[in-house]
């Protein structure tokens, strides 16, 4: 049974977390289909990790007493319906809503597929499973959704989350277990471990712009596809997961292992906001940082927050917590910037177009409607970065301008693609700032508390 089953319930923990940042390449085509702005759309991600985040600790308290298997059971048919619903959803609202309801599934599964593997597998080889494949969720998601919004529709991603989660259902009720353990507030009930959840959180705030911004300045500002895109951004898990055997390989202390990984995240970002150009080869490196500290922080800092304290269950919920409350305060944080910066960069990329519509060599006519075509566009997409080519598309040009108007195109797409690079500098540089905070609570000096 453990051979089936423990397998089933690792890649729901993986699903549930990495639903937190799956649909990252999907919000462009989201903000399309379903007719919304950037500002809204990133409520998709922010509902689902606000309430994944404030509904952890109290669903790992209110559930104690219930056994495991039924609270897991319950918790992925709860995921796995409001992930039928996501799919359907036809306006922004009701994706929201759709997804606040994933949430609560997701923290019901977690708590529950947590005790379920420590009981299949041992505590400590459980814990780490359900560490590892939180970890992998959380680099890999991303991935798996640019490639199914480009294979399929954004929609895909969540059909394709119902068969695995309603296979995880019965296997969580064939684990026999009694109910979680209470033990005595007075003896063994441990505080939550402050230094680490909070690095969790800082840290998660942060990454939050490698996995929402550089999505949109690819697929928005550069104009990539989802399937380009998500090949581009699989630099990162794959750096998170070559983390672990660099570290097996130098022996480094947690703690020195954690601050490099700050230091890395941190470094990353900051080369993420001083791109020269827009060629995806410059966001290699930047990306590679960002991935080797993912993955040398993310499971240090859980096993830190979980070690030894009791009840487990609920020092693993604050993990959670942290970690998705840490993304909302990203989101909130970094959004307002990025669409500031973005308004701010219209007027000078408005002005740049401009001069490149009346230097082109082409018959006045043509500049005057092509640019009355551009200043629809410009004007139908504030607060989004626009996309001119169904202008030029659907502009009539002679045999003997095409030439001109095709390179007038690559002009303004260049010229788009700078003003995009730039209007996204500022939200990187304040996600290194977070990262960098995150990196102070690893080294700031610890009170020790007499024995």
């Amino acid at each position: 049974m453990r051979r089936a089953v423990a397998p089933l319930l690792a890649v729901t923990v993986a699903l549930v977390l990495a639903d937190s940042a799956i649909v990252t390449l999907a919000l462009p085509d989201i903000l399309v289909h379903l007719d919304t702005t950037v500002a809204q759309v990133a409520w998709v991600l922010i509902s689902f990790n606000l309430v994944l985040g404030l509904a952890a600790v109290p669903t790992a308290v209110g559930f104690a007493r219930v056994q495991p298997r039924v609270v897991g059971a319950v918790g992925i048919a709860i995921f796995a319906a409001a992930s039928a619903w996501c799919a359907v959803a036809q306006s922004i609202e009701v994706l929201i809503a759709a997804r606040c309801v994933q949430a609560l599934g997701g923290a019901l599964a977690l708590v529950g597929c947590l005790e379920l593997l420590v009981a299949l597998y041992g505590e400590r080889r459980g814990i780490a499973t359900w560490i590892t494949a939180g970890v992998i969720g959380t680099a890999t998601g991303p991935v798996a959704g640019g490639l199914l919004t480009q294979a399929f529709s954004w929609q895909a991603i969540f059909v394709v989350q119902v068969p695995f989660a309603v296979l995880a259902v019965p296997a969580a009720l064939a684990v026999r277990t009694g109910p979680l353990p209470t033990p005595a507030p007075a003896t063994v009930r441990h505080r939550p471990a402050v230094r680490p959840n909070l690095t969790l959180a800082l840290l998660s705030a942060a990454l939050t712009a490698a996995l929402f911004l550089l999505v949109l300045l690819l697929v928005n500002g550069w104009s990539h596809s989802p399937a380009t895109a998500a090949l581009a951004v699989s630099v990162v898990p794959l750096a998170a997961l070559a983390a672990r055997p660099l570290a097996r390989l130098l022996h480094p202390s947690a703690e020195v292992e954690i601050a490099v990984g700050c230091f890395l995240v941190a470094g990353g970002l900051a080369g993420l906001a001083l791109l020269p150009s827009a060629d995806l080869a410059w966001t290699v490196a930047p990306q590679a940082l960002i991935g080797l500290g993912l993955g040398l922080t993310i499971d240090q800092l859980t096993a830190q927050a979980m070690h030894l304290r009791l009840p487990r269950i609920e020092h693993a919920s604050w993990t959670i917590g942290a970690r998705h409350l840490g993304v909302v305060v990203g989101l909130v944080i970094l959004t307002p910037v990025f669409t500031a910066d973005l308004q701010d960069a219209q007027v000078p990329a408005q002005e740049a177009i401009t001069a490149l519509v009346l230097d082109a060599p082409m018959p006045a006519q043509d500049k005057v409607s092509l640019a009355e075509a551009l200043g629809a566009e410009l004007t139908d997409q504030q607060g989004q970065v626009p996309d001119l080519h169904h202008a030029s598309a659907t502009a009539d040009f002679g045999p003997e301008v095409r030439p001109a108007a095709a390179q007038l195109e690559r002009d303004l797409d260049a010229q788009l693609e700078r003003a995009a690079t730039h209007a996204f500098r500022t939200s990187f540089l304040v996600g290194a700032a977070l990262a960098l905070l995150a990196l102070l609570t690893v080294i700031a000096p610890h009170r020790r508390r007499p024995a």
